[in-house]
């Protein structure tokens, strides 16, 4: 079982530079596979880390085993051939330790402040993705009708025999369907849960009979650990409703109905978003979700997404890697 961190880097400019990368080095020294950070641009006030590929190299530089991931990169915003470059670098700078999570991008603030029409990203998405994987391997030309202005001057290869691991994030069956015929492991997301999205791959790739790369797929949850399971219930139960006002704030937003966003119960939350409870029912409950999942890959959130103290965060998140991870059967790293 792969088990990575993710939920950190949210915030604004609160905590100093130097801070995360010491809690990144504490997270290769606890033992856990790789971190994760999500991409979010022209936030007020601005976030600390828009970019997740320049806050990447920043961490392989002071740590020696932790992999980094994106979750996600969103493509259409970047011309394929820089970006091309820039993971391909990323790649050779950690000695492969770099995790590329791809997406489209819905945010529609993102693309009005860069003049990107909305309806144009699903073809950005899917020729992006296809002209970088050609300049890593064989190298690229963009031909006309492209997203991108026509170049007949060759890009790559850029990685020769090496590769980066590349996840797709998505929950339509557009994008879906995208990773199945390309054959790459989904990047599931907390909201919404994964189980739809799990069933809609497994329908595509059975209907048009591509290879099943759910084993190498990963999915989130949030963590609730104490020494008792009575007393992470406790953590639970405050969670819960926090994690649902934000959730319903983060609708009102983007300008979606609020009326079908319902406040969960104990039992589905923990189905759903949250592990939850002592070591052992930790234990338990990731190799439940293992078997019934089909996915060995589990990026770990302790702190609510920016939701919960960052110290209580780092407390909790020793505790399971002092009394789980040793547990757990852990196997070689597995990447896309």
């Amino acid at each position: 079982m792969r088990l990575d961190i993710a939920g950190f880097a949210r915030a604004s400019r609160t905590d100093s530079h130097e801070l995360m990368l010491g809690l990144c080095e504490k997270i290769d020294r606890l033992g856990f596979d790789g971190i994760w950070f999500n991409e979010f641009h022209f936030q007020n006030p601005p976030q600390a880390y828009p970019s997740t590929l320049m806050l990447a190299s920043a961490i392989f530089a002071r740590t020696r085993r932790l992999r980094v991931g994106t979750s996600i990169v969103v493509t259409p915003l970047y011309h394929p051939y820089l970006l091309a470059e820039e993971v391909a670098q990323l790649h050779w700078q950690s000695a492969g330790r770099f995790d590329l999570g791809i997406g489209r991008g819905t945010h529609p603030a993102t693309l009005n402040s860069l003049g990107i029409a909305a309806e144009t990203t699903r073809d950005r998405f899917e020729q992006s993705y296809r002209i970088m994987s050609e300049a890593w391997s064989t190298g690229a030309i963009i031909n006309g009708g492209s997203c991108w202005p026509a170049s007949d001057i060759p890009v790559g290869p850029l990685l020769g025999d090496e590769s980066v691991p590349v996840y797709v994030a998505g929950t339509s069956r557009d994008t879906l369907g995208f990773a199945a015929r390309e054959g790459l492991p989904l990047l599931l997301s907390l909201d919404p849960p994964e189980a739809a999205q799990i069933a809609t791959y497994r329908g595509i790739i059975e209907e048009e009979g591509h290879g099943c790369r759910l084993q190498a797929s990963s999915l989130s949850r949030y963590v609730c650990i104490a020494r008792t399971t009575a007393l992470a219930m406790a953590k639970l139960d405050e969670l819960i409703p926090r994690l649902h006002e934000r959730r319903l704030k983060s609708a009102r937003a983007a300008g979606r109905p609020t009326d079908q966003i319902l406040l969960p119960d104990r039992q589905t939350a923990m189905s759903r978003q949250i592990i939850a409870g002592s070591p052992e029912d930790c234990v338990a409950q990731l190799n439940a979700l293992a078997e019934s999942t089909g996915i060995e890959a589990v990026r770990l959130v302790f702190n609510g997404n920016g939701i919960l103290d960052m110290q209580a965060a780092i407390a909790d998140m020793e505790l399971f890697a002092g009394e789980v991870l040793p547990v757990l059967v852990r196997r070689p790293v597995a990447t896309a």
